[in-house]
């Protein structure tokens, strides 16, 4: 491989942070380093267009998609951050692609570009209620079909909202709402 190559895409030499700038300046809001990783910040309207540009160019080779992430933080009025990371076994390194939606933003599936995104999507989709449009398999993977609500979310109750239990009278299996015994109490420091 070209020594040259190998020294442009180098993820700490600023020349690569600045032609990433360069190419993606109409689809992104910003691209900086944090902690030696590059961070794009983008739209959901743009999201497709900087990972396929990322996946495809040849100066880049993020072929691979580890992991879509979530920032869940309620006071915002978008309160999600997802972080799509992706990795380029060419050149041996990352990149974090940043968007924020909220619980009314459709974010756009990327499976047609990677095949991984199918599960991910749908892991978030079930735990954060955040939709992807076009994920043509768009279901609840880790709880109940009869489930409601989505319990990675800030605001979701820590005992849920309803609860199972074993009825001595009836013998079976019995869901109802979730009863405290506690009174609830505030605490003064």
């Amino acid at each position: 491989m070209n020594k040259h190559i190998i020294t442009w895409c180098n993820w700490q030499n600023t020349t690569f942070l600045q032609f990433l700038t360069k190419i993606l300046l109409n689809a992104s809001k910003k691209v900086f380093l944090i902690s030696n990783n590059i961070v794009i910040k983008t739209t959901a309207k743009n999201l497709q267009i900087v990972l396929l540009f990322l996946k495809l160019h040849s100066l880049c080779g993020y072929n691979q998609l580890v992991d879509i992430a979530v920032e869940d933080t309620p006071k915002w009025n978008y309160r999600f951050r997802v972080n799509y990371i992706l990795s380029s076994l060419v050149y041996s390194h990352k990149v974090l692609v940043s968007i924020v939606s909220n619980e009314l933003l459709y974010l756009p599936s990327v499976t047609k570009l990677f095949h991984s995104a199918g599960w991910l999507e749908r892991e978030i989709w079930d735990l954060f209620g955040i939709y992807f449009y076009n994920n043509m398999d768009l279901r609840r993977i880790l709880t109940d079909y009869g489930f409601s609500g989505h319990p990675l979310r800030k605001d979701f109750p820590l005992s849920g909202f309803s609860e199972v239990y074993y009825s001595l009278e009836k013998k079976r299996l019995l869901t109802g709402p979730v009863e405290l015994a506690q009174e609830y109490r505030v605490f003064t420091v």
